[in-house]
């Protein structure tokens, strides 16, 4: 099954939702066709910030630091439940706009799924400067990644249109105002880092409608009477 994935990398609601939809196609017995699209919670973020998580957050959302790290305790158990360690006290949050070109080039390379896994150890986990070039760099040499590679896109405008892109359809055509945003087999949408059965329900109801499209085509083929009494859903 296809599933496309809004996502940033220094979202930690992204990272549950991937382990959740990882676990429920895993008890559903499904094969996944990831591909990863580029969302940018803070395009206008520097390389580094200069402040804490927790301080840059408060500002952001205008609440008190008290509050700010209450909710991030609250998610790092979520994440905890999904076997993720989220370290919100080392996060070091920056410009994710180089990172997401890199997993454009993982992606091509059939290693998009690891590439995003690896950026997500990297922030929440680990604590690195997920804009900085040597983590960009070291999470590419983590995967396998030609350094040559990695080198020329980084010192070049390469896989800037594909960001552009996701973000303009994310924007434009699906409308998403956050993270993660999903997209079974081109038809069926789903917001938030949803529970596991969230994901096995939508499964089902995309095998359903797979079917009954291709019970629709074949009612084209080959006659109508064949399949008068399927049900249009």
């Amino acid at each position: 099954m296809r599933v496309d994935i809004w996502s940033d990398v220094v979202c930690p609601f992204c990272y549950i939702g991937k382990k959740r939809l990882e676990a429920a196609a895993q008890q559903a017995g499904l094969e996944l066709e990831v591909h990863w699209h580029s969302y940018e919670l803070d395009p206008d973020a520097p390389i580094r910030q200069e402040v804490s998580n927790s301080e840059r957050l408060a500002q952001k959302y205008g609440r008190t630091i008290a509050e700010v790290e209450e909710m991030q305790r609250n998610i790092a158990t979520m994440a905890a439940e999904e076997g993720i360690q989220f370290n919100w006290e080392n996060a070091n949050s920056g410009n994710t706009f180089n990172a997401h070109r890199i997993i454009h080039l993982a992606q091509s390379k059939g290693l998009g799924s690891e590439a995003k896994e690896a950026f997500f150890y990297s922030y929440m986990t680990q604590g690195l400067p997920i804009g900085e070039r040597e983590t960009i760099e070291d999470v590419s040499a983590r995967i396998g990644l030609n350094p040559v590679e990695v080198e020329d896109v980084l010192d070049s405008e390469e896989y800037t249109d594909f960001v552009k892109f996701d973000e303009d359809v994310a924007r434009d055509q699906l409308k998403v105002t956050g993270v993660p945003f999903f997209v079974f087999d081109q038809r069926i949408a789903l917001a938030g880092a949803q529970p596991r059965e969230v994901f096995l329900q939508v499964f089902e109801k995309a095998l359903q409608t797979a079917a009954v499209e291709n019970l629709d085509t074949e009612a084209t083929e080959h006659g109508q009477d064949e399949v008068c009494n399927v049900p249009k859903s």
